[in-house]
């Protein structure tokens, strides 16, 4: 009854971090480039009264074992990069990207991180920046003068400018890319961060080396989905009540016990 004491709150502190991950979900249902994240569990040690296949008499075998686990633990938050809609905006600088890759940026201490959320600006130099204010090396080498009446990019990220009538092109974006999205670090503001478990970055031009295509005008939303976020509310929260009915079960037999009288 120990044992059951401690796998079920095993299991209570596992849904409470499903909970976590849930609201976390649900709290960016509205924020650009949002990828979901799943979690996952594992069981834990098993302690072995009896193994299968040992003997139990001459010349038989025991068919399965009698094993009695100790309760379950987290070992994964997944990103999952499942397209999210696509919402028109009308801004020049907006981009969504249609499959694979990501944005380039740089951070302040000078590394880079990487990013879907394609709501860009321009700063006081005419340079591409995020919403941050950090520089996004996609378009290296890209300005645009405060004089243009145009800003045009492509689907193959082609950036052509249209100044005093004339269009010129200004440069083209490189799109990145990963072996393993889901091993990439989330480090906040919609950016993710190169780990040994992501692979090494890849860049090419959108449509091209199994890059996806950009949209101007338009952004990438959150892949939350509501009702499925709310079925997994549902679902935690079952979990964790009939963990902690377990525990009562198990006081209530141990109670039992401590009642009893030769």
């Amino acid at each position: 009854m120990l044992r059951a004491l401690y796998s079920s709150a095993s299991g209570m502190e596992s849904q409470q971090m499903n909970l976590d991950v849930i609201a976390n979900n649900l709290a960016n249902v509205n924020t650009t480039g949002f990828k979901k994240a799943k979690i996952e569990f594992q069981d834990l040690l098993y302690q072995t009264k009896r193994a299968a296949g040992s003997e139990s008499g001459p010349g038989t075998q025991v068919p399965t074992a009698l094993q009695i686990g100790h309760g379950s633990r987290p070992v994964s938050t997944a990103k999952i990069f499942t397209a999210g809609e696509i919402m028109s905006t009308g801004e020049r600088l907006d981009l969504a990207i249609h499959g694979n890759g990501f944005f380039k940026v740089t951070l302040a201490d000078g590394t880079n991180a990487f990013t879907r959320d394609g709501g860009f600006k321009l700063d006081s130099t005419g340079s591409i920046v995020t919403s941050d204010g950090l520089p996004v090396t996609s378009f290296a080498g890209v300005t645009i003068s405060a004089e243009a009446t145009n800003v045009s990019i492509s689907q193959t990220g082609i950036v052509s400018v249209t100044q005093n009538g004339t269009t010129n092109t200004a440069g083209s974006l490189v799109l990145s890319r990963f072996a393993n999205s889901a091993g990439l670090e989330s480090i906040g503001a919609n950016l993710y961060r190169e780990t040994p478990a992501s692979g090494t970055e890849q860049t090419g031009e959108p449509s091209n080396a199994g890059m996806g295509t950009v949209q101007q005008g338009y952004l990438e939303l959150s892949n939350v989905k509501v009702v499925e976020e709310m079925v997994n509310l549902i679902k935690a929260q079952r979990a964790y009540e009939i963990n902690s009915k377990a525990i009562q079960a198990a006081d209530e037999m141990m109670s039992m016990s401590n009642r009893l009288r030769g």
